[in-house]
């Protein structure tokens, strides 16, 4: 992945929801101007997520996502609606699609509700208005639209657009540099580093601090003291990935910050307090006790794999006795939490801030502690008090004093 694209957790993401034959793919279908969904009079046609990743104005970069009917039936139906569920976690803005013809049932108005309860930015869709005598008025909260004659399709897409969330820019790193100043980056790579590229977390601090006008030094953990010496002044900080912590801690000096991508990608993603006060579960896992290690991403597992390898050997080591592990990835993100004694989550670099943050609140509602990746490498290996230095309101948690 380039530089210049807009990773597609990055993006805000539009889920189309509603009935079988309600209209959904062929709405998506007008929408985009091209044919990513099946469009069939049979119902239930629509049996995964279609997901879509793409430029459309004037919404930008979005993704798109196309569901399966929320009242398919049967066993294999029942399967196609937990995918529809999985997929609201990750929407940013919602569309009911109902029939014109039909009207909304309960079942919509219980999409509805939910909606609400997530507080989710959401608009009605009524579909097939050319098969009505008179199409009513739009609403702030509905409108109608044609997807064989396309009437109504252009101001849905000035709709969405008014609906897109407008956040102030949050940093990533560019906050704990200064102006003209530099950062070190350290980027181990090893045989499962993805050839010929940097991972997501490493580009996207990269990408933030050259656009605010900070320098960045990117090595290796092997060069670091050579770069460090070779350096006139000090960096405002290093950056290194999570498994290389011990080493780099050891190599910079204390007086130079230092944190990890992955910490820094759980405060991008808004629940690094919640993973640094969850943290402390580790230290209090007893024998049995069951731990879940969830990724956002789906990459090829290789020798020496962080979440199904490294992770699991350090967390043993850390406890002192056996632990149960189990490994989950992607958007397959179990709803029951109460078997585990702790979640520990990646950076979420691959997810939308939405849905790593329903997760970290499904594991609250049901009372499981929660960390990420990178603060509880720190805390297995000797350094999260440092780590988090940089962040005094969140180093207080640890250090009251400081």
């Amino acid at each position: 992945m380039s530089l210049q694209n807009t990773p597609a957790a990055e993006r805000v993401h539009i889920g189309f929801f509603g009935r079988r034959n309600a209209g959904k793919s062929s709405l998506v279908n007008a929408i985009t101007g091209q044919a990513l969904s099946v469009v069939s009079e049979v119902k239930g046609t629509t049996t995964d997520p279609v997901i879509k990743t793409m430029e459309l104005l004037p919404l930008g970069p979005i993704v798109i996502i196309d569901t399966p009917g929320f009242d398919d039936v049967g066993e294999i139906g029942a399967l196609r609606v937990e995918k529809m569920q999985q997929s609201l976690t990750r929407t940013d803005i919602a569309v009911l699609v109902a029939d014109a013809t039909e009207g909304l049932t309960e079942d919509d108005h219980e999409m509805l509700r939910t909606f609400e309860t997530k507080a989710l930015p959401h608009l009605t869709v009524f579909t097939k208005c050319d098969l009505l005598e008179a199409v009513p008025a739009d609403t702030a909260d509905t409108c109608y639209v044609s997807a064989q004659t396309n009437a109504g399709i252009h101001a849905l897409r000035e709709r969405l657009a008014r609906l897109m969330p407008r956040q102030a820019e949050k940093p990533i790193a560019c906050d704990l540099v200064r102006p003209g100043k530099l950062a070190v980056l350290v980027c181990p790579i090893d045989s499962a580093a993805p050839k010929g590229r940097l991972i997501l977390p490493q580009q996207l601090v990269l990408r933030d601090l050259l656009d605010h006008g900070m320098g960045a030094l990117v090595v290796r953990e092997t060069e670091l003291a050579c770069a460090l010496d070779s350096l006139t002044a000090p960096p405002d900080i290093v950056i290194t990935d999570s498994q290389a912590f011990r080493v780099v801690a050891e190599t910079v000096p204390d007086d130079i910050p230092l944190t990890s991508f992955s910490i820094l990608m759980a405060r991008y993603k808004g629940f690094l307090e919640t993973a640094v006060r969850g943290v402390a579960a580790l230290d209090h896992l007893k024998p049995g006790d069951t731990v879940l290690l969830a990724e956002g991403c789906t990459h090829h597992r290789q020798c020496g794999d962080i979440g199904t390898v490294k992770i699991p050997g350090w967390l043993r080591k850390h406890a002192g006795h056996y632990l149960s592990i189990i490994t989950c990835s992607g958007h397959d993100f179990p709803k029951n939490l109460r078997r585990y004694a702790l979640v520990i989550h990646c950076g979420g670099c691959m997810i939308t801030e939405r849905e790593v943050q329903e997760r970290m609140l499904e594991a609250s509602s049901q009372g499981v502690p929660f960390t990420n990746y990178g603060t509880a490498i720190a805390r297995m290996t000797g350094t999260l008090e440092r780590s988090l230095r940089p962040f005094p309101e969140l180093h207080r948690l640890i250090v009251p004093e400081a």
